[in-house]
C-alpha cells in the first residue's frame, strides 16, 4: 500500500489528518529540516507509530533518498528510543530521586555511531520520544538540538511529523477495524 493509497482511505472526519500529511513531508511543510531530515524523522516516527502498513509505505516514500546506513540511523532511533523513553519515563515519574542516581546499565551504543548524522539521530529520537511521550528524553534531545544551533522551527518539524504520523497511524488502525462493523450495520 502507497502512502497516498493510505492517505486517502482515511475518513472524511480525519481529512485535516490528509492535508497535515501532505504538508508535513515536505520542505514546505516542514520549515528547518532538510529532505533528508525529514526522511529520518518520518521513518524513525512511522516505526514507532506501530501501524505496519504506514511503515512501509513511509519506507516506500523515501526510497532512494537514503543510504542503507542512513535508513537504519533511523530504524535505530526507533529502537533505542523504544526502550529509553520507557526506561527514563519511569524514573521520571515514579519519583523516587534513587532511580535517577542507580546507573542505567542499557547498552546504548549506537548513540555513538547511528549511521546517520547525529544531528539527524536526535532529531528522529526527538520525535520518537514524543510519540511515546517521555518528557525526560524529549527534554534532553531539545536542548542537545539547541545547543547545536538547531532552530525552533526545525525542532517543531520533527515533532509534527510524529503527531500526523502517530494520529494518521491510530486513525488508518481503526478505520480498518470499524469497517465490518459498519459493514455489518447498513
Amino acid at each position: 500500500m502507497t502512502l497516498e493509497q493510505i492517505r486517502d482511505q482515511l475518513p472524511d472526519y480525519a481529512k485535516d489528518l490528509r492535508l497535515n500529511l501532505d504538508s508535513v513531508l515536505g520542505e514546505a511543510g516542514s520549515p528547518g529540516l532538510s529532505a533528508k531530515q525529514i526522511a529520518i524523522v518520518a521513518i524513525a516516527s512511522a516505526i514507532s507509530a506501530r501501524h505496519d502498513p504506514l511503515t512501509r509505505a513511509i519506507a516506500g516514500r523515501f526510497s532512494g533518498s537514503l543510504s542503507e546506513a542512513e535508513a537504519n540511523g533511523a530504524r535505530a532511533a526507533a529502537s533505542i528510543m523504544a526502550m529509553n523513553n520507557i526506561y527514563y519515563r519511569f524514573t521520571h515519574l515514579v519519583g523516587n530521586e534513587e532511580y535517577a542516581k542507580l546507573r542505567a546499565g542499557l547498552r546504548m551504543n549506537v548513540m555513538a555511531n547511528p549511521g546517520c548524522d547525529k544531528i539527524d539521530f536526535e532529531l528522529a529520537s526527538l520525535a520518537v520520544s514524543a510519540v511515546n511521550g517521555c518528557g525526560m528524553c524529549m527534554e534532553s534531545h531539545e536542548k542537545t538540538l539547541q545547543k547545536h544551533g538547531i532552530t525552533a522551527p526545525a525542532i517543531q518539524s520533527a515533532v509534527r511529523i510524529a503527531a500526523v504520523l502517530h494520529a494518521v497511524a491510530v486513525t488508518a488502525e481503526q478505520a480498518v477495524a470499524a469497517a465490518p462493523a459498519l459493514a455489518a450495520a447498513a
